[in-house]
């Protein structure tokens, strides 16, 4: 079978595979057929021409927009082709688009085409239907409205898929809403205790890392402030770098000037497992992202909003270092900005993400993999690499496809409401109720009830020998029967009232 529409673009221009199934291919059938996988089966009388120009056209018409693949060919086709075809079709909604991405990308008007004018209503550069989109941007010339999440320097995309709707349908926000109230404020306030200590501790955890006293209460304190209303800058940003690293040698004072890479533990070149943007570009893509962070557009998802500022801002790396524990604060910034969520509250999604690591870094691969090919690194020993850089490599960087992040960050959203906070609830109310049940009957130092419960807990409602011996000078051995006695029915739902 045979590439067509984007599949061939990419193809023809060596571009990396950032399609996956999402191909359209010849094949023998009767018409045009959608695969469950996105993928499309094109009959051969439908096939376009071999040329950038039909393989564009057609792909608009049949795949919907993938700016970053339209950024290539563009960049690529012959001007005097497109104008013809612009001119025998002038009102073709196809064409247009095609017209209007070229000025955009090009900054000046196609070639041949002093006198044009087109005559049709406005169309949508993305259809609302397939995509999440932002404020419309008329563009006159083309009668092309561009809609997209940012604008032509940086402009994210996230597609409608089914698995993506579906789970913005659960509504995750407004559960959290409802779980607080039922909760109610004294219980509220113990829970969300536990979240800002676990969600600091799942932060540190993804990247391997146990935190010291010293830099857990730093980063708890950062995510004290994240439902403080404050538009993101540079200079925030750098603040809020500095707070999340305690080593004053890796504390920034700006966006990084120089280039940075991911490395696995392999020296030299073949351990490089991602090179984010050039210093210049990045800036400038940060320029952008922090545009869409500071306004979200009104038909924009909220936790889908969170996902893309995240996930940007991890692929995008503005910093030499912090950046993986700055993208998750990032999405309790977006999610506090937003006003969805009760005072303070905080779903502690690091804690579902380091429970998911192969899901994590499915979603960060689904891009950085593809990516990793935009540049060529040579390692000349020591800290001695270069970089060199493929000539059409930033339309990926600009137009970059996080639909697969946003998907995750609702998945592990609801984990931690659902999970994670009403677990956690679900504890508390049963240590009160063995607490009180014990203290009622037994005398012995609330410390020790504390940890005696917790373990016994996590146990699965049997005290070990260890912790047995632990507490034999202070605690009675028929108290800790009770004691495991008691957790052990709680667990079970059953009543601690003598029977």
């Amino acid at each position: 079978m045979t590439d067509l529409g984007y599949a061939w673009i990419q193809a023809a221009v060596g571009a990396p595979d950032f399609l996956g199934p999402r191909r359209a291919r010849l094949a023998p059938v009767s018409r045009i057929e959608r695969l469950a996988d996105g993928s499309l089966l094109v009959p051969h009388k439908l096939a376009p021409a071999p040329t950038l120009l039909q393989q564009a056209l057609f792909a608009l018409k049949h795949e919907g927009v993938h700016l970053a693949l339209l950024a290539c060919a563009l960049r690529r086709l012959p001007p005097h082709e497109l104008a013809a075809q612009a001119r025998a079709s002038p009102n073709g909604v196809y064409v247009r688009k095609l017209g209007h991405l070229w000025e955009a990308l090009h900054r000046e008007q196609l070639p041949g085409l002093e006198a044009f004018s087109v005559a049709s209503a406005y169309a949508p550069l993305f259809d609302p239907q397939a995509h999440f989109v932002g404020p419309e941007r008329r563009d006159a010339r083309w009668r092309i409205a561009f809609n997209g999440l940012g604008d032509h320097g940086f402009c994210p995309v996230v597609r409608k898929t089914p698995e993506l709707m579906a789970r913005t349908a659960r509504d995750t926000l407004g559960q959290a809403q409802a779980f607080a109230s039922e909760v109610g404020p004294a219980l509220l306030e113990r829970a969300l205790t536990w979240a800002y200590l676990s969600e600091t501790e799942g932060s540190f955890a993804i990247e391997g890392e146990a935190p010291t006293h010293d830099k857990a209460t730093r980063f708890a304190a950062l995510l004290r402030q994240a439902h403080a209303q404050r538009p993101l800058t540079e200079e925030l940003l750098v603040q809020w770098q500095n707070a999340a690293l305690s080593n004053p040698l890796d504390q920034a004072v700006q966006f990084r000037t120089q280039q940075n890479r991911l490395q696995k533990d392999v020296p030299g070149a073949a351990g490089v497992t991602y090179v984010p943007p050039e210093p210049e570009l990045a800036a400038e893509l940060m320029d952008g992202l922090m545009r869409l962070a500071n306004q979200r557009p009104a038909t924009l998802d909220a936790l889908v909003h969170a996902a893309v500022v995240s996930f940007a801002f991890v692929f995008i790396h503005p910093f030499m270092d912090g950046n993986g524990r700055l993208s998750r604060f990032l999405l309790h910034h977006c999610l506090g900005q937003s006003g969805l969520l009760p005072p303070q509250f905080l779903l502690p999604i690091s804690v579902a993400m380091k429970k998911h690591e192969a899901q994590y870094l499915q979603a960060l691969t689904a891009f950085s993999k593809p990516a990793r090919e935009l540049c060529r690194v040579t390692w000349a020993g020591d800290e001695h690499y270069a970089y060199d850089w493929r000539p059409d490599a930033d339309p990926w960087f600009r137009y970059m496809d996080l639909t697969d992040a946003a998907v995750f960050t609702l998945d592990m959203a609801a984990a931690s409401l659902d999970t994670h906070m009403r677990q956690e609830v679900a504890f508390l109310g049963l240590f009160d109720q063995v607490k009180r049940h014990i203290d009622a009957r037994h005398d012995l130092r609330g410390s020790d009830l504390a940890t005696l419960i917790i373990t016994t807990f996590q146990n699965g409602g049997t005290l070990s020998q260890n912790r047995r011996k632990r507490v034999a000078d202070r605690v009675q051995p028929h108290v800790l029967d009770a004691v495991e006695a008691a957790v052990s029915r709680a667990m079970r739902g059953e009543s601690l009232e003598d029977d």
